[in-house]
């Protein structure tokens, strides 16, 4: 189902970028990884795109979006900013996306909804990095949906078959859609995602409890376009006559290019706390560190493999020292065939987190 609010001519009945708390609060991980506590919604909001409900307004905005290849370049060109809430039927995404020309032309499911201008969400519930889940929406509320099998560079495939059963989406425009007569305020989405559906992929429990963390991510499309003929076109390379490259905006930035690195994603942390009843501090979960150091083992077994054809049976012959990592006994264990490796680390008082040559990684408790 599809709601859509346009054209609209009263700027001021959006509240685009205003009343927003931040809500990365004073965590920041890795890489400038960032953490979220998504609070429940007493009373399911309408999905309209309009951010007006009460849920909304006191539920935390994420910090702007960044450029997707991390720290010290431009601040992006317009603002953006992400909130998500929860209920016993639904997680639920609202994004603010100010632009002065907000256009879209893929009125078709299932179009490659990023040749338009559009907001992305990225999930994977376990944080395993296979079997997660992407979602785009452009300014006429079109949705892609997909469910990756795994990151391309682990050999993909993007299965497009895949549907949301019961997603609902809502987009809001503040100005008109596709008219370069006059200068927008921007766009707004609003997304409903039911719990069953999700449950077919997550790997973990749909609903969670509180308490529980998944990796989650958000990102927007902006393409530099100029008007002509009366429409908005995107502006051209004068040496190839093909598209400027597209500008990448998201919330936690994976350092490159390439939104396909789960492993980088921002973390949500589900709340028992009512949103405009409170707030709760950000807790990241326990086994960061011990993920940095099996992605570091990863990238060094393919780097391997590419070298000279297989891979390797220790950490030492990768390079890799001991790094003293508190609660983790060390080295890891490692297996190898001709095709595959998998490392193990151990937890000090039970438990284990695997990586194997596919790029999983996952936890299991003892």
């Amino acid at each position: 189902m599809k709601s859509m609010a346009l054209p609209l001519v009263v700027l001021g009945a959006c509240s685009l970028m205003q009343g927003g708390e931040s809500g990365d609060g004073p965590w920041q991980g890795d890489g400038g990884r960032q953490g979220y506590v998504c609070l429940r919604a007493a009373e399911r909001p309408v999905i309209d795109g309009r951010l007006d409900d009460a849920c909304w307004r006191g539920a935390p905005s994420t910090r702007d979006f960044v450029d997707i290849r991390g720290g010290g370049l431009p601040a992006p060109r317009f603002a953006t900013r992400a909130k998500l809430l929860w209920d016993d039927r639904c997680l639920y995404v609202a994004a603010e996306l100010e632009e002065p020309h907000v256009w879209a032309t893929l009125a078709d499911r299932d179009a490659v909804i990023y040749h338009d201008d559009d907001f992305e969400v990225f999930i994977d519930p376990d944080g395993d990095t296979h079997r997660y889940v992407e979602l785009e929406v452009n300014a006429l509320a079109t949705e892609w949906d997909l469910l990756l099998a795994r990151p391309y560079r682990d050999g993909g495939p993007a299965i497009d078959a895949f549907d949301l059963a019961g997603l609902e989406t809502g987009v809001f425009v503040d100005g008109t859609l596709n008219d370069p007569g006059d200068v927008d305020r921007g766009w707004s989405v609003e997304i409903a995602m039911p719990w069953e559906a999700l449950a077919d992929v997550a790997g973990a429990a749909a609903p969670p409890a509180p308490g529980d963390t998944w990796w989650v991510d958000f990102s927007r499309v902006e393409w530099r376009v100029r008007v002509e003929d009366g429409r908005y076109v995107k502006e051209t390379d004068p040496a190839t006559g093909k598209p400027l490259p597209e500008d990448n905006w998201v919330w936690s930035a994976p350092g490159v290019v390439d939104m396909h690195r789960p492993e980088t994603w921002g973390l949500v942390r589900f709340s028992a706390v009512v949103s405009g009843e409170g707030e709760e501090e950000f807790v990241p979960p326990d086994d960061l560190a011990a993920r940095r150091l099996l992605r570091r083992i990863y990238d060094a077994q393919q780097a391997s493999f590419r070298e000279s054809g297989f891979y390797t049976l220790s950490a030492a012959a990768l390079g890799i020292d001991n790094p003293g990592l508190a609660g983790w006994r060390w080295p890891p264990q490692m297996w190898r065939t001709p095709s595959l490796f998998e490392a193990v680390l151990l937890r000090e008082g039970g438990g284990r987190l695997h990586i194997t040559q596919d790029g999983r990684i996952w936890q299991v408790a003892e």
